[in-house]
Protein backbone atom coordinates (compact mmCIF):
# COMPACT_ATOMS: atom_id res chain seq x y z
CA UNK A 1 0.00 0.00 0.00
CA UNK A 2 1.63 3.34 -1.13
CA UNK A 3 2.13 5.96 2.00
CA UNK A 4 1.37 9.40 1.49
CA UNK A 5 3.98 11.68 2.25
CA UNK A 6 3.84 14.83 3.89
CA UNK A 7 4.62 18.11 2.71
CA UNK A 8 5.59 21.31 4.01
CA UNK A 9 5.17 23.56 0.69
CA UNK A 10 3.43 26.91 0.30
CA UNK A 11 0.79 25.32 -1.87
CA UNK A 12 -0.74 23.13 1.38
CA UNK A 13 0.06 25.53 4.06
CA UNK A 14 -2.59 28.13 2.17
CA UNK A 15 -4.83 25.31 1.61
CA UNK A 16 -5.29 24.59 5.29
CA UNK A 17 -5.04 28.56 7.05
CA UNK A 18 -7.87 29.02 8.10
CA UNK A 19 -9.07 32.67 8.14
CA UNK A 20 -10.94 34.48 10.56
CA UNK A 21 -14.69 35.88 10.35
CA UNK A 22 -15.06 39.66 9.85
CA UNK A 23 -16.72 39.88 12.39
CA UNK A 24 -13.95 39.12 15.12
CA UNK A 25 -12.43 42.09 16.85
CA UNK A 26 -8.72 42.90 16.50
CA UNK A 27 -6.62 43.17 19.72
CA UNK A 28 -6.04 47.30 20.67
CA UNK A 29 -2.86 48.83 19.31
CA UNK A 30 0.14 48.78 21.90
CA UNK A 31 0.06 52.14 24.37
CA UNK A 32 3.20 53.82 24.17
CA UNK A 33 2.83 54.91 27.63
CA UNK A 34 4.21 52.58 29.97
CA UNK A 35 2.67 50.74 32.70
CA UNK A 36 2.51 52.48 36.69
CA UNK A 37 5.40 51.27 38.45
CA UNK A 38 4.41 49.59 41.68
CA UNK A 39 7.02 50.73 44.40
CA UNK A 40 6.49 47.68 46.43
CA UNK A 41 7.37 45.20 43.52
CA UNK A 42 9.74 46.63 41.05
CA UNK A 43 12.90 44.58 40.99
CA UNK A 44 14.99 45.45 38.24
CA UNK A 45 17.53 48.58 38.22
CA UNK A 46 16.10 50.29 35.82
CA UNK A 47 12.45 50.32 36.88
CA UNK A 48 13.61 51.78 40.23
CA UNK A 49 15.31 54.67 38.34
CA UNK A 50 12.57 55.32 36.64
CA UNK A 51 10.31 55.45 39.70
CA UNK A 52 12.14 57.49 41.73
CA UNK A 53 12.75 60.24 38.32
CA UNK A 54 8.44 59.77 37.25
CA UNK A 55 7.18 59.58 41.38
CA UNK A 56 10.12 60.89 43.74
CA UNK A 57 9.29 57.84 46.00
CA UNK A 58 11.96 55.24 46.26
CA UNK A 59 11.73 51.09 46.32
CA UNK A 60 10.32 49.51 49.66
CA UNK A 61 12.91 47.04 51.30
CA UNK A 62 15.63 45.22 49.59
CA UNK A 63 15.34 44.41 45.34
CA UNK A 64 15.19 40.45 46.56
CA UNK A 65 12.18 40.79 48.42
CA UNK A 66 10.52 42.37 45.94
CA UNK A 67 11.30 40.42 43.47
CA UNK A 68 9.67 37.81 45.41
CA UNK A 69 6.52 39.48 46.42
CA UNK A 70 6.44 40.14 42.69
CA UNK A 71 6.28 36.41 41.49
CA UNK A 72 3.50 35.45 43.96
CA UNK A 73 1.16 38.59 44.39
CA UNK A 74 -1.82 38.12 46.53
CA UNK A 75 -0.51 35.81 49.02
CA UNK A 76 0.10 36.99 52.69
CA UNK A 77 3.93 37.37 53.07
CA UNK A 78 3.60 34.50 56.08
CA UNK A 79 1.55 31.73 53.19
CA UNK A 80 4.40 32.46 51.13
CA UNK A 81 4.61 28.76 48.87
CA UNK A 82 8.16 28.26 49.73
CA UNK A 83 8.49 25.06 51.17
CA UNK A 84 11.91 26.45 52.92
CA UNK A 85 10.24 28.86 54.23
CA UNK A 86 7.56 27.41 55.98
CA UNK A 87 9.91 24.71 57.60
CA UNK A 88 11.91 27.14 59.08
CA UNK A 89 9.24 29.68 60.15
CA UNK A 90 7.99 26.63 61.75
CA UNK A 91 11.49 26.04 63.90
CA UNK A 92 11.31 29.55 64.50
CA UNK A 93 7.87 29.18 66.36
CA UNK A 94 9.07 26.62 68.42
CA UNK A 95 12.14 29.31 69.80
CA UNK A 96 10.26 31.42 70.56
CA UNK A 97 7.48 29.70 72.49
CA UNK A 98 10.53 28.65 74.62
CA UNK A 99 11.69 32.38 74.87
CA UNK A 100 8.23 33.47 76.27
CA UNK A 101 8.30 31.10 78.64
CA UNK A 102 11.68 32.12 79.52
CA UNK A 103 10.11 36.15 79.75
CA UNK A 104 7.32 34.80 82.20
CA UNK A 105 9.87 32.97 84.38
CA UNK A 106 11.60 36.53 84.24
CA UNK A 107 9.14 38.50 85.27
CA UNK A 108 7.73 36.60 88.04
CA UNK A 109 10.84 36.37 89.52
CA UNK A 110 11.65 40.30 89.33
CA UNK A 111 7.90 40.44 90.90
CA UNK A 112 9.00 38.37 94.19
CA UNK A 113 12.19 40.23 94.28
CA UNK A 114 10.60 44.00 94.48
CA UNK A 115 7.62 42.44 97.06
CA UNK A 116 10.90 41.06 99.04
CA UNK A 117 11.57 43.59 102.30
CA UNK A 118 15.22 44.52 102.88
CA UNK A 119 17.30 46.15 105.16
CA UNK A 120 18.40 49.63 104.53
CA UNK A 121 22.05 48.51 104.06
CA UNK A 122 21.06 46.28 101.09
CA UNK A 123 18.87 48.57 99.49
CA UNK A 124 21.37 49.48 97.21
CA UNK A 125 22.16 45.46 96.18
CA UNK A 126 18.90 44.74 95.40
CA UNK A 127 18.46 48.05 92.72
CA UNK A 128 21.54 46.65 91.70
CA UNK A 129 19.57 43.01 91.05
CA UNK A 130 16.86 44.19 90.01
CA UNK A 131 18.47 46.49 87.01
CA UNK A 132 20.30 43.45 86.06
CA UNK A 133 17.22 41.21 85.54
CA UNK A 134 15.16 43.94 83.86
CA UNK A 135 18.30 44.36 81.55
CA UNK A 136 17.90 40.73 80.96
CA UNK A 137 14.58 40.36 80.27
CA UNK A 138 14.45 43.05 77.55
CA UNK A 139 17.25 41.10 75.84
CA UNK A 140 15.35 38.28 76.00
CA UNK A 141 12.50 40.19 74.95
CA UNK A 142 14.33 40.55 71.58
CA UNK A 143 15.77 37.55 71.12
CA UNK A 144 12.33 36.26 71.50
CA UNK A 145 11.30 38.48 67.85
CA UNK A 146 14.98 38.70 66.04
CA UNK A 147 14.41 36.39 63.79
CA UNK A 148 10.95 36.23 62.97
CA UNK A 149 10.63 37.38 59.47
CA UNK A 150 7.26 39.10 59.90
CA UNK A 151 8.81 41.08 61.82
CA UNK A 152 11.71 42.33 60.21
CA UNK A 153 9.34 42.66 57.02
CA UNK A 154 7.10 45.31 58.92
CA UNK A 155 10.06 46.79 59.80
CA UNK A 156 11.86 47.30 56.58
CA UNK A 157 8.30 48.27 55.13
CA UNK A 158 7.96 51.40 57.15
CA UNK A 159 11.69 52.66 57.68
CA UNK A 160 11.90 55.61 56.54
CA UNK A 161 7.85 56.84 56.52
CA UNK A 162 8.68 58.91 59.84
CA UNK A 163 11.30 61.19 58.10
CA UNK A 164 8.89 61.45 54.90
CA UNK A 165 5.99 62.49 57.45
CA UNK A 166 8.30 65.10 59.43
CA UNK A 167 6.63 68.03 57.75
CA UNK A 168 3.12 67.33 59.41
CA UNK A 169 1.81 67.30 62.57
CA UNK A 170 3.71 66.11 65.44
CA UNK A 171 0.82 63.49 65.87
CA UNK A 172 1.53 62.20 62.74
CA UNK A 173 4.55 61.96 62.05
CA UNK A 174 4.73 60.25 65.76
CA UNK A 175 2.00 57.81 64.59
CA UNK A 176 4.24 56.85 61.46
CA UNK A 177 7.70 56.40 63.01
CA UNK A 178 8.26 52.90 62.68
CA UNK A 179 5.04 51.75 63.95
CA UNK A 180 5.99 50.17 67.07
CA UNK A 181 8.92 51.73 68.40
CA UNK A 182 7.90 50.81 72.12
CA UNK A 183 8.92 47.51 71.56
CA UNK A 184 12.08 46.21 71.81
CA UNK A 185 12.54 44.71 68.63
CA UNK A 186 11.60 47.41 66.74
CA UNK A 187 14.25 50.01 69.03
CA UNK A 188 17.10 47.17 68.50
CA UNK A 189 16.71 46.73 64.58
CA UNK A 190 16.58 50.54 63.81
CA UNK A 191 19.58 51.08 66.84
CA UNK A 192 21.76 48.52 64.71
CA UNK A 193 20.71 50.03 61.21
CA UNK A 194 21.66 53.92 62.40
CA UNK A 195 24.93 52.48 64.05
CA UNK A 196 26.36 50.63 60.91
CA UNK A 197 26.41 53.79 58.41
CA UNK A 198 24.48 57.38 59.34
CA UNK A 199 26.67 57.51 62.63
CA UNK A 200 29.53 56.42 61.17
CA UNK A 201 29.13 59.83 59.16
CA UNK A 202 27.75 61.70 62.01
CA UNK A 203 31.28 61.23 63.76
CA UNK A 204 33.28 61.83 60.72
CA UNK A 205 31.85 65.54 60.29
CA UNK A 206 31.81 65.85 64.34
CA UNK A 207 36.11 65.14 64.32
CA UNK A 208 36.52 66.41 60.98
CA UNK A 209 35.09 69.47 61.42
CA UNK A 210 36.58 70.03 65.19
CA UNK A 211 33.42 70.34 66.53
CA UNK A 212 34.82 67.72 69.33
CA UNK A 213 36.88 69.37 71.36
CA UNK A 214 36.23 72.96 70.43
CA UNK A 215 32.56 72.80 71.92
CA UNK A 216 32.61 69.93 73.78
CA UNK A 217 35.78 67.45 74.82
CA UNK A 218 33.70 64.33 73.95
CA UNK A 219 30.41 63.46 72.60
CA UNK A 220 29.05 59.85 72.13
CA UNK A 221 25.82 59.81 70.27
CA UNK A 222 23.17 56.94 71.21
CA UNK A 223 20.45 58.93 69.90
CA UNK A 224 20.18 59.75 66.08
CA UNK A 225 19.23 63.30 64.63
CA UNK A 226 17.62 64.79 61.75
CA UNK A 227 17.55 68.64 61.17
CA UNK A 228 14.77 70.21 59.06
CA UNK A 229 14.30 73.78 58.07
CA UNK A 230 10.79 74.01 57.06
CA UNK A 231 10.91 70.99 54.40
CA UNK A 232 14.31 71.35 53.87
CA UNK A 233 16.34 67.97 55.14
CA UNK A 234 19.83 68.96 56.20
CA UNK A 235 22.74 66.63 56.18
CA UNK A 236 25.59 66.74 58.90
CA UNK A 237 27.58 69.70 57.90
CA UNK A 238 25.57 71.45 55.33
CA UNK A 239 26.01 75.02 54.52
CA UNK A 240 22.29 76.89 54.63
CA UNK A 241 21.56 79.62 53.26
CA UNK A 242 21.14 82.59 55.91
CA UNK A 243 17.54 83.06 54.64
CA UNK A 244 16.54 79.60 55.30
CA UNK A 245 17.76 79.05 58.64
CA UNK A 246 16.32 82.28 60.10
CA UNK A 247 13.48 80.80 61.50
CA UNK A 248 14.22 77.96 64.07
CA UNK A 249 14.27 74.04 62.81
CA UNK A 250 12.47 71.77 63.17
CA UNK A 251 14.40 68.47 64.91
CA UNK A 252 13.63 64.48 65.16
CA UNK A 253 15.64 62.95 67.63
CA UNK A 254 15.16 59.51 68.10
CA UNK A 255 16.11 57.53 70.97
CA UNK A 256 16.86 53.91 71.33
CA UNK A 257 16.05 52.91 75.11
CA UNK A 258 12.79 52.57 76.99
CA UNK A 259 10.99 55.08 78.86
CA UNK A 260 10.56 58.92 78.55
CA UNK A 261 13.66 61.46 79.48
CA UNK A 262 13.84 65.17 79.30
CA UNK A 263 16.22 66.85 77.24
CA UNK A 264 18.72 69.82 76.86
CA UNK A 265 19.29 71.43 73.44
CA UNK A 266 22.02 73.52 72.73
CA UNK A 267 22.98 75.59 69.61
CA UNK A 268 26.98 76.82 69.73
CA UNK A 269 29.05 78.79 66.92
CA UNK A 270 32.42 78.61 67.95
CA UNK A 271 33.74 80.80 65.45
CA UNK A 272 32.70 84.30 66.36
CA UNK A 273 35.69 86.38 65.37
CA UNK A 274 37.30 88.41 67.88
CA UNK A 275 39.84 91.14 66.29
CA UNK A 276 41.28 92.59 69.65
CA UNK A 277 42.31 89.02 70.67
CA UNK A 278 42.86 87.45 66.91
CA UNK A 279 40.97 84.67 67.72
CA UNK A 280 37.48 82.81 68.37
CA UNK A 281 34.84 83.24 70.71
CA UNK A 282 31.29 81.25 71.03
CA UNK A 283 28.03 82.08 70.81
CA UNK A 284 24.75 80.57 72.01
CA UNK A 285 22.12 80.75 69.10
CA UNK A 286 19.68 78.69 71.27
CA UNK A 287 19.03 77.23 74.39
CA UNK A 288 16.24 74.96 75.53
CA UNK A 289 15.59 72.85 78.47
CA UNK A 290 12.81 70.37 79.73
CA UNK A 291 12.34 68.91 76.39
CA UNK A 292 10.60 65.48 76.46
CA UNK A 293 11.65 62.64 74.04
CA UNK A 294 10.77 58.97 73.84
CA UNK A 295 10.86 56.12 71.24
CA UNK A 296 7.60 57.52 70.07
CA UNK A 297 7.52 61.04 70.80
CA UNK A 298 11.02 62.45 68.75
CA UNK A 299 9.69 65.40 66.74
CA UNK A 300 10.72 68.86 68.59
CA UNK A 301 10.05 72.25 66.94
CA UNK A 302 12.12 74.51 68.93
CA UNK A 303 10.10 77.70 67.62
CA UNK A 304 7.49 76.28 69.47
CA UNK A 305 8.75 75.41 72.98
CA UNK A 306 7.32 77.18 75.79
CA UNK A 307 9.53 80.68 76.33
CA UNK A 308 8.29 80.42 80.65
CA UNK A 309 9.26 76.38 81.56
CA UNK A 310 11.96 75.66 78.61
CA UNK A 311 13.22 78.11 76.29
CA UNK A 312 16.51 79.83 78.17
CA UNK A 313 17.91 81.67 74.78
CA UNK A 314 15.60 81.86 71.93
CA UNK A 315 16.74 81.65 68.20
CA UNK A 316 19.22 83.74 66.99
CA UNK A 317 19.16 83.47 63.28
CA UNK A 318 23.03 82.15 62.39
CA UNK A 319 25.25 84.57 60.14
CA UNK A 320 29.15 84.93 58.65
CA UNK A 321 30.07 88.52 58.34
CA UNK A 322 31.63 89.31 54.44
CA UNK A 323 35.19 88.20 54.36
CA UNK A 324 34.98 85.56 56.91
CA UNK A 325 34.72 81.70 56.07
CA UNK A 326 31.98 79.53 56.64
CA UNK A 327 30.89 79.44 60.47
CA UNK A 328 30.17 76.05 62.49
CA UNK A 329 26.65 75.65 63.94
CA UNK A 330 26.59 72.96 66.24
CA UNK A 331 23.68 71.70 68.15
CA UNK A 332 24.54 69.04 71.25
CA UNK A 333 21.80 67.34 72.73
CA UNK A 334 22.19 66.86 76.10
CA UNK A 335 20.20 64.59 79.05
CA UNK A 336 19.19 65.87 81.89
CA UNK A 337 20.54 63.58 85.58
CA UNK A 338 18.25 60.98 86.32
CA UNK A 339 15.64 61.45 88.98
CA UNK A 340 16.54 59.90 92.55
CA UNK A 341 14.01 57.12 92.23
CA UNK A 342 15.02 54.94 89.68
CA UNK A 343 12.74 52.42 89.88
CA UNK A 344 10.00 54.60 89.35
CA UNK A 345 9.02 54.26 85.89
CA UNK A 346 5.88 56.53 85.41
CA UNK A 347 6.92 59.89 84.15
CA UNK A 348 9.78 61.03 82.71
CA UNK A 349 13.12 59.53 84.24
CA UNK A 350 15.05 62.79 84.09
CA UNK A 351 15.24 65.68 86.87
CA UNK A 352 13.91 69.32 85.63
CA UNK A 353 15.75 72.04 85.28
CA UNK A 354 14.69 75.22 86.87
CA UNK A 355 14.45 77.50 84.00
CA UNK A 356 13.11 80.72 86.26
CA UNK A 357 16.06 80.11 88.45
CA UNK A 358 18.91 80.31 85.20
CA UNK A 359 16.96 83.19 83.94
CA UNK A 360 17.18 85.16 87.30
CA UNK A 361 20.46 84.08 88.06
CA UNK A 362 21.66 85.66 84.35
CA UNK A 363 24.66 83.50 84.45
CA UNK A 364 23.90 81.45 81.44
CA UNK A 365 21.75 83.91 80.01
CA UNK A 366 24.48 86.14 77.68
CA UNK A 367 24.97 84.61 74.18
CA UNK A 368 28.03 86.34 73.98
CA UNK A 369 31.30 83.84 75.20
CA UNK A 370 28.39 81.57 76.17
CA UNK A 371 31.09 78.14 77.05
CA UNK A 372 28.65 74.82 77.25
CA UNK A 373 31.25 72.57 79.06
CA UNK A 374 30.78 75.02 82.09
CA UNK A 375 26.68 75.13 81.73
CA UNK A 376 27.21 71.65 81.41
CA UNK A 377 29.06 70.85 84.45
CA UNK A 378 26.85 73.09 86.47
CA UNK A 379 23.68 71.39 85.71
CA UNK A 380 25.28 68.12 85.37
CA UNK A 381 23.88 67.01 81.87
CA UNK A 382 25.87 64.36 79.84
CA UNK A 383 25.65 64.65 75.85
CA UNK A 384 23.76 62.30 74.09
CA UNK A 385 23.33 63.62 70.10
CA UNK A 386 24.61 66.16 68.66
CA UNK A 387 24.28 67.25 64.61
CA UNK A 388 25.86 69.94 62.94
CA UNK A 389 25.53 72.50 59.77
CA UNK A 390 27.48 75.69 58.27
CA UNK A 391 26.35 79.13 57.28
CA UNK A 392 28.55 81.26 54.99
CA UNK A 393 27.97 85.06 53.92
CA UNK A 394 25.79 85.29 51.01
CA UNK A 395 23.36 87.76 49.63
CA UNK A 396 20.51 87.44 52.40
CA UNK A 397 22.63 87.96 55.29
CA UNK A 398 22.63 91.85 55.39
CA UNK A 399 18.54 91.46 55.78
CA UNK A 400 18.93 88.21 58.07
CA UNK A 401 21.28 90.55 60.98
CA UNK A 402 18.69 93.52 60.08
CA UNK A 403 15.39 91.58 61.06
CA UNK A 404 17.58 89.74 64.03
CA UNK A 405 18.97 93.58 65.05
CA UNK A 406 22.52 92.72 64.91
CA UNK A 407 25.12 95.49 63.58
CA UNK A 408 28.04 94.82 61.49
CA UNK A 409 26.06 93.96 58.44
CA UNK A 410 27.79 96.05 55.86
CA UNK A 411 31.10 95.83 58.12
CA UNK A 412 34.38 93.32 55.38
CA UNK A 413 36.88 91.35 57.42
CA UNK A 414 39.82 91.56 55.68
CA UNK A 415 43.35 89.63 56.23
CA UNK A 416 46.53 91.37 57.62
CA UNK A 417 49.55 91.40 55.03
CA UNK A 418 52.49 89.96 56.46
CA UNK A 419 55.34 91.50 55.93
CA UNK A 420 58.11 89.02 54.76
CA UNK A 421 60.97 89.01 56.78
CA UNK A 422 64.58 90.77 56.01
CA UNK A 423 65.93 87.84 54.33
CA UNK A 424 63.05 87.38 52.18
CA UNK A 425 62.56 90.29 50.75
CA UNK A 426 63.94 91.59 47.34
CA UNK A 427 67.28 92.70 46.79
CA UNK A 428 67.89 96.89 47.70
CA UNK A 429 64.42 96.76 49.86
CA UNK A 430 65.92 95.14 52.25
CA UNK A 431 67.74 98.19 53.66
CA UNK A 432 64.96 101.11 53.07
Amino acid sequence: MPVRSFTTSRAALLETTTTEPASAQAPPPPSDKPAALNPELVSKPAQERRLVNETGQQPVASRRRRHMLKQAQNIPFEQLPFQCFQEARKVLQEDRKEKLEDIKMQRERIEKLEAKQVAPQDEGNKNHRLRSMRHRLEHTKILADINDPIVKKTFEDKQGMSLNMICCSSAEANNINLGDMNKPIYRHLADNKWRSYKRQVLMQRLTQMNVVPDVMPTIDPVVSTQLMFGRRKVQHGEIVDSRVSELAPTIKIQPYDQGERLYTIAVIDPDVPNVEKDGYDFRCHYLASNIRISPTETIVRLGELSDESQVILPWLAPYSQKGLPYQRLALVIMEQPAREAAADTTGPRSQEVDVATIKAAKRYTKRHNFILRSFAQYQKLTPVGADLFRTAYDEGTAGVMERAGVPGGNVEFKRKKVEPLPYQRLKGSRYR
